[in-house]
């Protein structure tokens, strides 16, 4: 759901880009409290593998196709504030590097696919898991959050089109085609969202920022009489394999999700629906898809995913998923809490000496 330039007027492109940077102004500073030495990684790895899969356009309907968003994703996955800072590294990529996401429009992407999207996801999956903890109900809520992110991202795309849009639409027949159809995307989102989460808690549980209730500190007495205490240790089962020692970084997660993420891109992209995606079949459809501008860095090698440039997609998305590592690892690392003392992700204190 990559909006174009040349949608959307003066006006709401700058009140749109005013959103996103105060958005991520304000990301900027609650991701601390999410990210330190350990979840820096894990979210520069989440940035690459949803700029991987977003490549993957799957069938919805006769003639379209849809992607995932990725926000609810995120925000289950590494919190919610890191989340939108996520899905911002992986839209900035794609516009500057890919031509894919107008830059004009860099504000409203941002607003729609990472604010809404999270606020959203997140929002319905908090509601879901408030009163039950366990692994089903996590993966359960991941699958539905994913789902309303976006109809929700696309509700508010149209409600934007109606307020400062460059082509006049009929809001209630655009608003039920781009809900319609976003329904239907929703549960492929839905669906790759629940399989991602059950894979991490099956895996690495610590890892996974929404399950972080399913987590009590470990209490260690030394032969001194001292008491540590670390979080991050299991404290309800959430899967067969053995939890990570509490506090140790992703390891071999980390290079196994790199992996992961360029076979999808580098392989799998090959294979991925060429049909338009929902928004732009909607404005197929309603008759403002004439109003999309070229994109100004439209002739660079990598635009278009290589096709440009005549370079294989693979091996575009293999670049792309180092370029978006590389971004979104450096401002995770840059943001991160510093030092064991500090909060830990979720809230709870780093490792503490206790004196019995």
């Amino acid at each position: 759901m990559h909006v174009p330039d040349g949608f959307f007027n003066a006006a709401v492109s700058v009140s749109a880009g005013v959103v996103a940077a105060a958005g991520v102004a304000v990301c900027l500073r609650g991701a601390r409290r999410e990210l330190d030495d350990r979840t820096a990684p894990m979210a520069g790895l989440v940035a690459a593998f949803i700029f991987a899969v977003q490549m993957l356009n799957f069938p919805v309907a006769a003639g379209t196709s849809g992607h995932l968003l990725g926000g609810a994703l995120a925000a289950i996955l590494v919190g919610p504030y890191t989340a939108v800072l996520c899905v911002a590294v992986v839209l900035l990529v794609q516009g500057f590097f890919f031509a894919d996401g107008g830059l004009t429009a860099l504000g409203v992407n941002i607003t729609l696919m990472g604010l809404v999207a999270v606020l959203a996801g997140w929002g319905v999956f908090r509601l879901i898991t408030r009163s039950v903890r366990n692994r089903g109900a996590v993966v359960a809520a991941a699958f539905v959050a994913a789902l309303v992110s976006v109809p929700a991202s696309a509700l508010a795309f149209t409600l934007l089109f109606w307020i400062g849009g460059t082509a006049p639409i009929e809001i209630g027949a655009v608003a039920a085609a781009m809900g319609g159809v976003h329904v239907l995307i929703g549960v492929g989102e839905g669906l790759i969202t629940a399989v991602t989460v059950s894979t991490v808690l099956a895996v690495r549980p610590d890892l996974v920022y929404g399950a972080r209730e399913l987590v009590a500190p470990l209490v260690l007495r030394g032969a001194d009489g001292d008491v540590t205490v670390t979080p991050g240790t299991p404290a309800t089962p959430v899967s067969t394999a053995s939890p990570a020692p509490a506090g140790r970084r992703p390891g071999w997660f980390l290079p196994a999700g790199i992996a992961v993420a360029a076979l999808l891109a580098g392989v799998v992209s090959f294979y991925a629906s060429s049909s338009p995606d929902g928004l732009e079949s909607v404005a197929e459809d309603k008759g403002f898809i004439g109003q999309a501008t070229d994109h100004a860095l439209g002739e660079q090698p990598l635009a278009d995913y290589g096709d440009v440039g005549g370079i294989p997609v693979g091996v575009a998305g293999v670049i792309g998923v180092g370029v978006t590592l590389a971004v979104g690892g450096g401002v995770f690392y840059a943001v991160r809490r510093r030092g064991d003392g500090d909060e830990s992700a979720g809230g709870n204190k780093g490792d503490k000496k206790v004196s019995a």
